[in-house]
């Protein structure tokens, strides 16, 4: 065998160590408030990985912790102050408001931007995206929506309906189904889709159940739905295919960062 096979085999070999190393690395993800259900959605995917809670976090340590992490998940909770996306008279039909949460999210969701970091909304998660770039929220559904659908209930763990993924999306693509049952519990819904966005999914009274990014020139992975894929079964396409989706985009990120 000559000297340019034995160099050439080894450059290879050198290359597939260090990929193998880097992968193993357990990816760093940002959870904008942690909680069990959301550890566990994530760590049963096949990635190792380590959660940053945010929410404890002053507004100003946002940014150097956003930049050790490699994916941010924006968890569900409370309603979003009204006054952000221009209704601040609305505040009384809301229920319990974090003021210091929300500004620790949408400097997470700016930093998280600026670096391209891969970036899925859960619940609030999805209702602070669409606030950040500019797009309102209805205020409280059974108020203002004339549906037969139970958005939320007071049972929340078995609050339940159908939602349909939109033919042509990167969700259908991924789910690669045209509707499954899912778990929901939200009293607030996306009224004014931001700019940047396109509806994923819908459930069948025409509310908005997922969004996700379509500039391709911007080279973000940004992703978000209204139910609640933590609360269900892997199985379930439309929960473990999701947690799939973030993290591969997330080891991604994680091996193009280390190999800058």
């Amino acid at each position: 065998m000559s000297f340019g096979w034995i160099r050439f085999i080894f450059v290879c070999f050198t290359c597939l160590l260090q990929f193998v190393i880097l992968a193993e690395e357990p990816l760093k993800i940002a959870i904008s408030k942690d909680s069990q259900n959301y550890r566990n959605w994530l760590i049963r995917s096949e990635y190792n990985t380590i959660i940053v809670n945010l929410s404890s976090l002053s507004v100003d340590s946002v940014a150097t912790t956003i930049l050790q992490c490699d994916g941010l998940l924006l968890s569900g909770g409370a309603d979003i102050a009204p006054g952000l996306y221009g209704n601040p008279r609305e505040i009384h039909r809301c229920t319990t408001i974090d003021h210091h949460r929300d500004s620790v999210e949408l400097k997470a969701i700016e930093e998280a931007i600026k670096l391209k970091i891969p970036i899925f909304g859960i619940c609030r998660g999805l209702q602070i995206l669409n606030v950040y770039f500019g797009g309102t929220l209805i205020t409280d559904i059974p108020s203002d929506i004339k549906t037969p659908i139970q958005h939320q209930c007071d049972d929340y763990l078995n609050c339940v309906h159908w939602v349909y993924p939109i033919t042509g999306t990167r969700l259908s693509f991924q789910v690669k189904v045209d509707s499954s049952v899912v778990s929901s519990n939200h009293h607030q819904a996306i009224m004014k889709v931001a700019k940047h966005f396109t509806v994923s999914a819908r459930s069948s009274d025409g509310l908005i159940e997922g969004i996700e990014w379509v500039v391709p020139e911007e080279r973000l992975f940004i992703m978000a739905v209204q139910w609640h894929p933590e609360r269900m079964p892997k199985e379930n396409r439309l929960s473990g295919k999701l947690a799939d989706e973030f993290l591969s985009k997330s080891m991604d990120y994680h091996l193009k960062k280390q190999n800058q």
